[in-house]
């Protein structure tokens, strides 16, 4: 049965320097939630108090209702695959699969049972008698999988697994991650730097800076509604193009582009619009800047177009299919007013 989890005022200091500012959050069972920000923002750190690898210095952790604060990693039902693969390299596959379970003294054929299971799951069958050293690097990561997997945890934790694979088994192994979770059923946690990752693959996306929760829900409910500029700015990639605006009354107006924000705005104003929310075909949209093309990047199924306005703001452009932009040239930009977001001067999202 997968496990409910909750954080209640997670606080996380090293001595006088706090890392973790009261995190509330509610995990469901069987949820694949990902907790995704920049570098230093807590995501580890809060997955290892998840653990038990990190005592929790305020706050209290629950697990389907019971308080985990000081029970010990081995006593939460949880399993944890790391960034290193951390395989003893002078045992097999199905030694590195079988270690943990032959410590706590069970059963072989209970053990042979788990082993085998695993290496059907992650169709690892093949290789349960060769070394790590004859394994490429998503083989390694699968037998470090596998070994979560055969002590058929509650509860899945994943710290940045595959960043040290290369860009196409990444994907290969996103996919393989994700069948997993839909084979299992088990709820996970999966930590990323990469929002690429986080909207591909999450139930939930939880985004950190410096140690706050900024905004938590499901991937396109970040995309359509980011609450505010961070937010706004991490997920979706390329990232959303920030322009700045000006405001009269409860209207801003930039080109032939005007939005009713439905109150008085003073201050600096942010109009926020996805590049794939952009186009240069007359009629497709408003008009909302004249741009010149800067550089053009054909990638084949898109054309990704970097220009520049007349005050020197950037905006980048994504055009569906091989289209011809010529750099240096000058096109109209335009955009639906429904797709898009304004930001007031404290970066908090207004509509």
């Amino acid at each position: 049965m997968a496990t409910s989890i909750e954080l209640r005022q997670i606080h996380k200091a090293y001595g006088d320097v706090p890392v973790i500012h009261g995190v509330d959050l509610s995990i469901e069972p069987g949820d694949f939630t990902v907790f995704v920000g920049p570098s230093g923002c807590g995501k580890s750190t809060l997955l290892r108090m998840i653990a038990g690898l990190e005592p929790i210095t305020g706050g209290d952790l629950l697990i389907d209702g019971q308080r985990m604060n000081d029970v010990p990693a081995a006593g939460r039902g949880i399993a944890m695959v790391f960034q290193s693969y951390a395989l003893y390299p002078h045992m097999s596959v199905y030694k590195n699969l079988a270690f943990g379970l032959e410590t706590a003294r069970m059963p072989k054929a209970e053990i042979a049972e788990r082993v085998q299971k695993a290496a059907e799951i992650l169709k690892i069958e093949p290789l349960l008698q060769r070394k790590p050293k004859q394994l490429s690097g998503g083989q390694r990561q699968r037998v470090a999988i596998g070994r979560a997997i055969v002590r058929e945890p509650k509860i899945f934790l994943f710290d940045e697994p595959l960043s040290n694979l290369d860009a196409e088994l990444r994907v290969a192994m996103r996919v393989e991650i994700a069948k997993l979770h839909n084979d299992l059923g088990n709820t996970m946690i999966y930590v990323t730097h990469d929002q690429v990752e986080a909207m591909t693959m999450a139930d939930k996306i939880v985004v950190l800076r410096a140690g706050v929760i900024e905004q938590a829900g499901a991937p396109l409910e970040l995309y359509n509604n980011p609450r505010n500029l961070f937010v706004a700015g991490f997920i979706g990639s390329p990232k959303m193009n920030f322009m700045t605006t000006s405001v009269e009354g409860g209207t801003l107006k930039t080109g032939g582009l005007n939005l009713d924000l439905g109150r008085n705005v003073t201050g600096a104003t942010t109009l926020g619009i996805r590049p794939e929310h952009i186009t240069i075909t007359e009629g497709s949209g408003i008009k909302f800047a004249e741009v010149k093309v800067d550089l053009v990047e054909n990638l084949g199924g898109q054309t990704v177009v970097y220009a520049s306005t007349a005050d020197g703001q950037t905006l980048n452009i994504v055009l569906e299919g091989q289209r011809i932009v010529d750099i240096g040239s000058m096109v109209s930009a335009y955009a639906d007013p429904a797709k898009a977001h304004v930001f007031d001067a404290q970066g908090n999202a207004i509509r």
